[in-house]
């Protein structure tokens, strides 16, 4: 079993900062590819970023040059700063973590508005 446990969200006005932590306990387990998605109200789940082990990284094309995915192996986090954030950044936002099985956090909210 991976637990993950997400930091760091909450409310920013629009052209705000915000930064997202996820801390995986790995219980010997070897974790692969880490993400962020969220999901805002009526709308599906959607891939935000992903990061690899060797930090080969991946973005949705509406967050690229405003987010940044980074990772911590030694820790075990994976982080998302996100900058310049939107209203329509709005969303509940998920970390993700792969080995054999893929796990989930429980979600933190991001709230963009004036």
């Amino acid at each position: 079993q991976v637990q993950l446990v997400e930091s760091g969200g909450g409310l920013v006005q629009p052209g705000g900062s915000l930064r997202l932590s996820c801390a995986a306990s790995r219980n010997g387990f070897s974790i692969k590819t880490m993400a962020w998605y969220r999901q805002a109200p009526g709308k599906q789940r959607e891939l935000v970023a992903s990061i690899t082990t060797n930090s080969r990284t991946d973005y949705a094309d509406s967050v690229k040059g405003r987010f940044t995915i980074s990772r911590d192996n030694a820790k075990n986090t994976v982080y998302l700063q996100m900058n310049s954030l939107k209203p329509e950044d709005t969303a509940v936002y998920y970390c993700y973590a792969e080995t054999r099985v893929a796990y989930w956090g429980q979600g933190t909210q991001v709230t963009v508005s004036l």
